[in-house]
């Protein structure tokens, strides 16, 4: 069977919010659900007596019961038949849910949890397990459309690869249509020397439009012969990438991208255009790692 789904319990209403998406993705795969806790002390107001890490002392153990047990009941309102279990671990949230990203097959946290800053569009556990994560991370933001399509960012890079192969499995578990966008623009090309003739400039850019066009068809392509019942739009777009993106997402269910693409830094382990969904996405994001090239 299939590793359970994860998800991050702080007793926000954004882990809540992630509870329901996660109880839902558990019931789609036939899978286990874990709720996890992670108690860590620094951001608690804990009462006084006792080692701050005990969550077995006076006032604390009832404050973790009562966060999971809420959990528990809204996984269930969701999905009643998964299978539900509970997880309360000493340690910093990010490194626990990292941890337990390497045994679960999605992991799925809010986008602001209780530590997370009023004014910060994207909470700090959010960002770091979305670039650390062993597994797809599923985090929930904005307003998903049930009726819409899955949104795949594709790049066309080797990296991208895993992030397709969800999008495409994802698809087909909610019977979803996808629309991959791959968007290009001409705006990053370096400036020619001497004086440029619009002719060529046209032919450039018709050239480069066909090559994003096939580079497209090219990562598609192997994917829909081997998951022929889902319905995919291709879609090329000349703009820029993130605002085309983001508005994308308007009408989307959810939006699928990678870690990093063809124009990341070296040595990033998030790129711009992932972080850029993740903060300003209307629909909740899934980002998908790939583990060859880290």
């Amino acid at each position: 069977m299939e590793n359970p789904v994860a998800v991050g319990v702080d007793g926000s209403a954004s882990s809540l919010e992630a509870v329901g998406a996660a109880a839902h993705e558990a019931g789609l795969r036939g899978v286990g659900l874990r709720l996890v806790h992670a108690f860590g002390w620094p951001s608690m107001h804990l009462p006084p007596g006792g080692p701050p890490w005990n969550p077995a002392m006076a006032g604390v153990r009832e404050l973790v019961d009562g966060t999971l047990a809420k959990a528990e009941q809204r996984a269930r309102e969701v999905a009643p038949h998964i299978e539900v279990t509970r997880e309360v671990t000493v340690g910093e949230p990010l490194i626990v849910l990292e941890i337990e990203s390497r045994t679960a097959s999605l992991l799925v946290v809010g986008s602001r949890g209780l530590g997370a800053f009023g004014s910060l569009l994207l909470g700090s556990t959010a960002a770091h397990l979305a670039a650390y994560g062993r597994c797809p991370v599923l985090v929930v933001r904005g307003r998903e459309n049930p009726c819409g399509p899955l949104l795949l960012a594709v790049d066309g890079s080797p990296a991208g690869e895993p992030a397709v192969e969800f999008a495409f499995a994802e698809a087909a578990l909610r019977g979803a249509d996808l629309v991959a966008l791959h968007v290009w623009n001409t705006w990053s090309e370096p400036a020619s020397e001497g004086p440029v003739d619009p002719l060529n400039v046209v032919a450039d850019a018709e050239r480069l439009r066909e090559q994003e066009q096939r580079a497209l068809d090219e990562t598609l392509s192997p994917w829909q012969r081997s998951r022929p019942l889902v319905s995919v739009e291709r879609r090329l777009v000349h703009s820029r990438i993130r605002p085309a993106l983001i508005e994308a997402s308007r009408d989307a269910q959810l939006v699928v991208v990678g870690t990093r693409g063809r124009g990341g830094f070296k040595g990033l382990v998030l790129g711009s255009v992932s972080q850029a969904l993740l903060h300003h996405a209307h629909c909740p994001v899934a980002v998908v790692r790939d583990e060859k090239a880290t």
